[in-house]
């Protein structure tokens, strides 16, 4: 019995790469564009880069409703991640909720989340807005 745990103890080691073990430290550069009229919506596109060199090319969707309006741009934004074991755990819809306030340059921060990911996205940008918004962030595969 012992050396049967011991050998799928070591098979497991082999088998999963280092990598994938423990919490891996991920951060996402990123341009995102939109507008609102009671609707938002934005999009964009962004690199994944974490720990170990693992590199994604990734695309953002924003979308939500709520009690908005405005025009926006926001180029250099900056995410970082929380509980990712795998690059791929960056992929999918974030929930988010934001109240923001801004005219000509301006600067912005959110956190989202997703079952256990979190990410904090962080940028300055251009434009007007003011509202009130809920919806989902939305990364892919590009």
């Amino acid at each position: 019995m012992m050396r049967t745990a011991w050998f799928l103890g070591a098979l497991l080691a082999v088998a999963a790469p280092a990598h994938a073990r423990k919490d891996l430290d991920c951060e996402m550069r990123f341009s995102l564009a939109g507008w609102s009229a009671f609707y938002k919506t934005a999009s964009g596109e962004g690199t994944v880069t974490c720990t170990y060199g693992d590199t994604l090319r990734v695309v953002i969707e924003a979308k939500g409703g709520g009690l908005t309006f405005g025009k926006s741009e926001i180029n250099d934004g900056r995410g970082r991640f929380t509980e990712v074991y795998d690059i791929e755990d960056v992929l999918g819809a974030y929930a988010s909720a934001g109240a923001h306030a801004g005219a000509a340059k301006a600067a912005e921060a959110q956190v989202l989340t997703k079952g256990p990911v979190s990410l904090a996205l962080s940028g300055k940008g251009s434009g007007w807005d003011l509202g009130v918004a809920f919806g989902k962030f939305t990364i892919r595969r590009r």
